[in-house]
């Protein structure tokens, strides 16, 4: 039984860990006994030496993410030099302790901070319609087909993130949430999309295509209408699964991937989601580092045709995406992972925090609604700040 000022002693300790959402709860990882800061030079180390590490009865995990930038360069995605936080590419802990925590986090702010509000956007409304109309030409061209464009909000505050954390859990719960407390950083994360849960030779991956901000007169039911009918929703949710399967296929046995859940709504506190679920069964002998090269980045956030997308995105975007779009999550020893894609986060490094959004552009999409559908995806972290 955990004590009710469990957290608050973490925090007044000043001892990193990390809360990750699971089936019962949360459980939350500490202790680290390594913490392993990714570069360029070392991941594909560090990946296959995980695979060479045998199981104990301890906790037998490392557990961190891997930033936009790193996942890039691991498959061979060049960016040019970019602006934004000197922030790691990516890092990976290995815990000692592992506390089951249920739904209900229980935690009391010490010292309530006057926090900054004010968020300053990178790319106003003018700005966002000359990349949009851009992308659009690139569209027409056939260099892609669908592909997102990544706006910021950023302020300077002093926050705590447990307590951003557990509020955040208490009024928009997702599937993938989690809290990163480091020393010098935090991540706070309600994120919704599994990119990766492997078990044995079993993989799926469950990508979010379609957002519809809430209202009175909508629920899950009326939502999942709107979808159907809407042909702009349709088309993005049937190329990003179609590349996803795509993804998948590369790594899994000939015929075994298939989607088990097709096109359903998930319901959260501002907006509805347009969701499937695919799964498949992996070939023989099939590496740590091959399954994260073939999964990651997830196309969701990205756009298809994945490779020619992330170029054109990389030639355009000036400002480090940093951990947005990365991957947050954990690998076994044994080989069995689960990884989510990191969206609706908030990333506060020295007191200044950042969150990323971003929309995806087909040949129909309207640059107002984008934008503003951006806004919505980062509503419920900003109003954290109030």
């Amino acid at each position: 039984m955990i004590k009710k000022n469990y957290l608050e002693k973490l925090r007044d300790k000043n001892k990193p860990f990390i809360i990750y959402k699971s089936t019962k709860g949360f459980d939350l990882y500490t202790d680290f006994s390594k913490k392993i800061i990714l570069n360029n030079s070392n991941i594909k180390n560090f990946l296959n030496k995980i695979d060479k590490k045998k199981g104990s009865k301890k906790i037998d995990l490392f557990i961190g993410f891997f930033g936009y930038e790193i996942l890039n360069n691991l498959i061979g995605v060049k960016l040019s030099k970019q602006k934004g936080l000197k922030f790691p590419k990516g890092i990976f802990y290995k815990p000692e302790t592992k506390v089951n925590l249920n739904n209900k986090l229980i935690y009391k702010n010490k010292k309530k901070n006057k926090l900054n509000n004010e968020f300053k956007i990178n790319i106003n409304q003018k700005k966002y319609n000359r990349i949009f109309n851009n992308f659009k030409k690139k569209i027409q061209q056939g260099l892609t087909y669908q592909i997102k464009i990544c706006t910021k909000y950023r302020n300077k505050s002093k926050i705590d993130p447990i307590d951003f954390f557990c509020r955040l859990s208490k009024t928009n719960l997702a599937p993938e949430a989690f809290l990163i407390k480091d020393k010098n950083f935090s991540i706070i994360s309600c994120s919704p999309e599994n990119l990766i849960t492997k078990k044995g030779n079993s993989i799926s991956t469950k990508p979010i295509a379609g957002t519809l901000k809430k209202t009175k007169k909508l629920d899950k039911i009326k939502a999942l209408n709107f979808f159907k009918k809407n042909i702009k929703e349709t088309k993005e949710h049937n190329m990003i699964v179609d590349m996803e399967r795509s993804d998948l296929s590369k790594i899994c046995k000939p015929g075994s991937v298939k989607i088990v859940k097709k096109k359903i709504v998930e319901e959260y506190r501002d907006l509805y989601h347009y969701v499937s679920l695919i799964v498949g069964r992996l070939k023989e002998n099939i590496s740590t580092i091959e399954i994260i090269k073939s999964m990651m980045p997830g196309g969701s956030v990205i756009g298809c045709p994945k490779i020619s997308t992330l170029n054109l995105l990389n030639t355009q975007e000036k400002e480090s995406r940093n951990i947005y779009t990365g991957s947050f999550g954990y690998i076994r020893f044994n080989g069995d992972m689960r990884f989510n894609i990191i969206i609706r986060s908030i990333l506060n490094y020295k007191n200044y925090s950042e969150i990323s959004v971003a929309s995806g552009v087909v040949i129909d999409s309207n640059s107002k609604h984008e934008f503003n559908e951006n806004y919505i995806k980062a509503k419920a972290l900003i109003e954290l700040y109030k």
